[in-house]
């Protein structure tokens, strides 16, 4: 009885705590993140009074607030507002202090109040999660050592560290700072790794910016969202409905004259066609600037450059003053550049003029594409033949 109401070997207790930590990534994911935040799936009033239960045990999170500080974050996502961007703060401050910046937000009424509508405001919200948040991880403990003796404050002490580090800190925080996009996003953000498996999914975070509110995380063939696997399990017992997934890029005969058609799929699909554009034009970029580095003392104090490239194909209003310096330089030395650069910019706002009118939008698609063509950049010519594709 020392031991606990249960007596496992080693390899038992490190088997439930990963087991009871993993419970309560997929409680973050599927309830908080997906079903709360971008109302991404519907679930059954089983599946949420067990996860909101579970969250309230292992975490003392409370929904509106978890909720209101990631709609804010995807608002105003690597601004000074930005309730946790590295970008802004440095990944040590998100990574090491992600679960207190939580906590600074959540004592923003401002921020719950704007951000924070339809979460469950029912009575037990109302009387136990919310008022007595912390009473849960208490209960938690109680219930570990009943169960595993003296080990159970080991396993709930890792069952509280698991989310402030890995959800709070790995995901805020290295999630726009390193790993690999295959998006082009306004923001930062990244895919850790192609296999979701550890944080329930949340590694592919760049899919995640572009397509919010997408049940669905993985978008790449050899991409791997555990969570979504869970979505899909409590879809065949009836406990969850998906409400959207992310489109899929579909294909069809090159259109010679631009239409309508072409321009609602063109932005519905606007980060994969950023994405394609900038895998396009890579090689040129990286000719012109190389031949550039031998000429201008500028770019001496830059090391390698892929750094340049990265810097050459952000939006203008991303980069801080001397960037748009030594950009305006470059341009001004590499007509293919200025021209690569220029096309670039007028496509993205293909998708971001709001006082234009359909047509006009086509007629500039149109245009665009021509000059694309008769740029004498092959790169640009094939892009352009490819954009007219889209369905």
């Amino acid at each position: 009885m020392l031991n606990g109401l249960i007596d496992l070997p080693w390899w038992g207790y490190v088997a439930i705590t990963l087991a009871m930590t993993h419970a309560t990534i997929a409680a973050v994911t599927i309830f908080l993140h997906r079903a709360q935040a971008h109302r991404a799936l519907d679930l059954h009033p089983l599946a949420m009074h067990f996860f909101r239960f579970w969250l309230w045990l292992t975490t003392g999170m409370m929904t509106r607030a978890w909720v209101a500080i990631h709609r804010k974050h995807h608002a105003k996502c690597e601004t000074a507002d930005d309730p946790h961007s590295p970008q802004v703060m440095g990944l040590n401050k998100v990574l090491l202090e992600g679960a207190e910046l939580y906590r600074a937000a959540a004592d923003n009424r401002e921020t719950l109040d704007r951000y924070g509508h339809g979460t469950p405001d029912d009575w037990l919200e109302r009387h136990v999660y919310t008022p007595h948040s912390s009473k849960g991880i208490w209960l938690m403990l109680a219930i570990d050592v009943a169960l595993f003796g003296p080990l159970g404050l080991t396993i709930w002490a890792v069952q509280m560290l698991w989310i402030p580090f890995f959800a709070a800190g790995v995901i805020n925080g290295v999630g726009h700072y390193w790993g690999y996009r295959n998006y082009t996003c306004e923001d930062a953000s990244t895919n850790i790794v192609p296999w979701g498996i550890l944080i329930g999914g949340e590694e592919l975070h760049n899919n995640h910016h572009a397509y919010g509110s997408s049940a669905k995380l993985s978008s790449r063939w050899y991409e791997f969202d555990i969570g979504w696997a869970y979505i899909r399990t409590l879809q065949i017992f009836g406990l969850a409905k998906v409400k959207k997934v992310a489109p899929k890029v579909r294909w069809g005969e090159i259109k010679h004259f631009c239409d309508i058609d072409l321009l609602g799929a063109i932005i519905t699909h606007r980060y994969d066609v950023l994405s394609r554009y900038t895998r396009s034009v890579q090689r040129i970029c990286t000719q012109e600037i190389g031949k550039l580095r031998a000429n201008l003392p500028e770019l001496a104090g830059h090391s390698t450059v892929r750094q340049l490239r990265r810097r050459f194909q952000r939006d203008h209003s991303e980069l801080n003053e001397p960037e748009k310096a030594l950009l305006a330089t470059v341009l001004a030395s590499s007509p293919k550049l200025r021209t690569i650069y220029q096309m670039r910019e007028e496509l993205t706002a293909l998708w971001g003029r709001s006082n234009a009118s359909k047509e006009q939008l086509v007629k500039q698609l149109q245009d665009w594409c021509q000059r694309a063509e008769q740029s004498g950049i092959e790169a640009l010519r094939e892009f352009s033949f490819k954009l007219r594709c889209y369905a």
